[in-house]
This record gives C-alpha cells, structure tokens and sequence, in this order.
C-alpha cells in the first residue's frame, strides 16, 4: 500500500476519532437519559460539546476532498513524490486541529487547518507532473 493509502487510513480512523469524540462530549452535557432518546427537542451544544462538534463538521468538509483524491492517485498511478508529503501535511494537520481547536488558542486551528489544505494542494499538483 501507498503512503497515500495509509494516510486514508488514519484520516478515516481520525473520523471515527471525532465522531466519539462529538457523541460523548454530548453525552456528558445531556446526560445519558437524553441522548438514548430520539432528541425530538435538539438541545444545542455549549462550550467543550460545541468545539468538538464544530470540528467534527469541519473534519467532514475537508475528508472526502482528500479520500477522493487519494484515490484518483492511487488509480492513475501517480501516487509519490508531492503526494506523499501532501497526505502526511493534510494527515498531521488534521489530527493536530482537534486539540488546537479545543485548546481555544487563537490561530491554533487556523494554522492547523492551513497544514491540511496545503497537504491536499499539494497532492493536487503531484496530478499534473
């Protein structure tokens, strides 16, 4: 397997990190009987619940952009070179964001975010070499 591949393999991993990580930070807001339930009445999330599900949702925007892409990379072949710096990039930006979000420290997030971007741009262009 490629690096890339690997690389998709953590960020599905990470997923399942922030799913758990959104449902029991919620859990812990609500309370188990609450959150059983079907939640007809959305309480929203306040403070630590709220980060986590705000990152879960933004890990979601950025996820399938780089699984699609590794894929495409994977099956044209063009996997290495600015690919596999680009998954690692987009890999460790993604797993730092989490904490740095929840830590509240400014530009902590954004700057992790940018890592991220910059790892699937750069996979982007290992496409066209």
């Amino acid at each position: 397997m490629t690096v890339e591949l690997w690389c998709l393999v953590g960020a599905v991993i990470l997923g399942l990190v922030h799913v758990s990580a959104d449902s029991f930070s919620y859990k812990a807001q609500e309370g188990n009987t609450y959150t059983v339930g079907a939640r007809d009445d959305e309480r929203p999330r306040r403070a630590m619940a709220g980060r986590f599900h705000r990152a879960m949702r933004n890990f979601g925007e950025t996820f399938p952009l780089f699984a699609a892409l590794v894929l495409v990379l994977h099956v044209s072949g063009r996997s290495g070179g600015w690919s596999t710096l680009g998954a690692e990039l987009y890999l460790g930006g993604r797993i730092a964001y989490l904490p740095a979000y929840l830590s509240g420290i400014p530009y902590a997030r954004t700057v992790c975010w940018q890592i991220a971007a910059v790892g699937i741009v750069m996979a982007i262009v290992q496409l066209f070499l």
